[in-house]
């Protein structure tokens, strides 16, 4: 989680400035191309809905002409099967990295599965950046199924009784 889009510098959540709330993809292009990662971006909103403020506008931000080609033209496409699209499409001129208490929040907001992972990652950045807590995060904020879950539980590190209220979570939302 971040912030990206804007002029201002050190942005920071009660002075973002002109900045957009964003989150940042470290991807591995011989797993997930950058095409199928957009793709997922434009079935995971709607790209009518007007922002009522730059903080928490959509926008798909590019790094390189070959990514700004290919954002460029699946908004295209998205806009010729109907309807308005308000997503921006815009370079990442810069991602400032928000504050620790932003980052993991559904995690964060789970004490047990919290204090059990910030007992394995006693650094801040570790945490934050361990694809195991993102994924854990992730399930916490509804996405990804109980059988996906239990499928990656061993994966994920968690011990019996926490993969035990994880899975309780999931199960209250299905």
């Amino acid at each position: 989680m971040g912030y990206a889009g804007g002029t201002k510098p050190n942005p920071t959540y009660f002075s973002i400035g002109d900045h957009t709330e964003a989150f940042q993809v470290d991807y591995d292009p011989e797993r997930i191309s950058y095409e199928e990662l957009v793709e997922l971006f434009w079935k995971s909103h709607r790209p009518s809905d007007q922002s009522f403020s730059t903080q928490y506008q959509t926008v798909l931000f590019y790094a390189n002409a070959e990514q700004e080609r290919t954002a460029i033209a699946s908004r295209d496409r998205v806009a010729e099967g109907g309807g308005r699209v308000l997503t921006r499409v815009e370079p990442l001129r810069s991602f400032y990295q928000a504050e620790d208490y932003h980052q993991k929040y559904y995690l964060r907001s789970n004490p047990r599965l919290r204090d059990y992972y910030t007992s394995i990652y006693t650094d801040a950045d570790d945490l934050m950046n361990s694809t195991a807590v993102a994924r854990v995060n992730g399930y916490l904020a509804g996405y990804g199924t109980r059988r996906e879950l239990e499928a990656e539980a061993e994966r994920l590190g968690l011990t019996q009784a926490v993969l035990d209220q994880l899975l309780e979570r999931v199960r209250e939302r299905r």
